[in-house]
């Protein structure tokens, strides 16, 4: 118990590490730059480049929501939530755990304050997160095994670190995206208890919808950024998307917030050294705007606003049933019953 104890401590610091060591990596990249020089570049991205970002900030968080109704159709609760309450669970819960890190507390959070209250179990709950988690994770691998061979290896020539680790990364996503495949080809129709909790395992037709959302999600999401970087570099999709979802890839399991520090520090290492380095880190920061915080700020309002609706209609419940109830007179404790 101990020894698990000091594990969870080292992995909850193992946060602020990353985050130490991603900041001392953008000072570094960005050293010889002024606050108002990477102002200027946010403010240079063209207004049609912000408007199709925002498209496709849109379109990759209602795939995110289908997360949520892939995970209810495997607990067998699809036909138990209507659409527009699976939106905003799926919605809102990415947007929290994109913004907050740890997406199994985050985001687990607000869907059980939420699911519990539309008749879903708890251990449905963790199941539902758990193939959330699944699908993204085969999105990603997915992605990374393609963008191995679509992103140029000399850009990492010069770091013998970051091309191990690429090579590393390539390896690891080919061998837990066959060996999840597989799993589901020999061992279908069988279940694996953990705890109290029985997962079923998927069907290889669930494992190829989860990874295709998976991989719709990363696209969009790296569409985002691309939109906002195209005015200032010039790379083709292909290598980007690769780049995209390494950077990505590495941001989550630095357990730093969104992956903040981390993921502009291995995409700053990876553009090409004529690359603006100041414009780059505008079109991400306006990256983080559109993709982390107007999200968190949309759903949120729609949730505050669902969350004084609800309280608006108990209100208006209760007031109902007082009126209907019928007053008893009430029988003095000195009377006997037969009184």
């Amino acid at each position: 118990m101990s020894a698990k104890k000091t594990f969870k401590k080292l992995l909850g610091y193992s946060g602020i590490v990353f985050f130490c060591l991603a900041a001392g990596m953008l000072w570094w990249q960005l050293r010889n730059y002024s606050l108002t020089d990477i102002a200027h570049a946010l403010l240079d991205i063209p207004f049609i480049n912000l408007v199709l970002a925002s498209v496709a900030c849109l379109a990759g968080y209602l795939a995110l929501a289908l997360y949520d109704y892939l995970a209810l159709k495997y607990v067998g609760a699809g036909d138990k939530v209507t659409w527009w309450k699976w939106m905003l669970a799926g919605m809102l819960g990415f947007a929290i755990s994109n913004n907050a890190g740890h997406a199994v507390v985050s985001g687990g959070a607000i869907r059980y304050r939420l699911y519990t209250r539309w008749r879903i179990r708890g251990g449905d709950i963790v199941k539902i997160v758990t193939i959330n988690g699944f699908t993204y994770f085969l999105g990603a691998t997915a992605i990374a095994v393609v963008g191995y061979f679509l992103i140029p290896h000399d850009i990492f020539a010069e770091s013998v670190g970051a091309s191990v680790g690429l090579n590393t990364l390539f390896i690891f996503c080919l061998a837990a995206l066959l060996a999840y495949f597989a799993v589901t080809v020999f061992f279908r129709h069988k279940s694996v208890k953990i705890g109290q909790l029985k997962f079923e395992v998927p069907s290889t037709q669930m494992a190829f919808l989860q990874t295709l959302l998976g991989m719709a999600d990363s696209v969009l999401a790296g569409l985002v950024l691309y939109f906002c970087l195209t005015p200032f570099v010039h790379i083709p999709f292909g290598t980007f998307i690769g780049l995209f979802v390494v950077a990505q890839t590495t941001g989550v399991f630095s357990q730093v917030p969104g992956g903040i520090g981390v993921f502009e520090s291995v995409f700053l290492l990876a553009l090409p050294e004529g690359a603006d380095k100041a414009s780059v880190f505008g079109a991400l920061l306006a990256y983080r705007i559109i993709y982390y915080v107007l999200p968190l700020i949309g759903v949120g309002g729609l949730f505050f606003i669902y969350e004084r609706w609800l309280r608006a209609r108990m209100r208006r419940w209760l007031a109902e049933a007082k009126e209907h109830i019928p007053h008893f007179p009430r029988v003095s404790k000195n009377k006997s019953a037969d009184e």
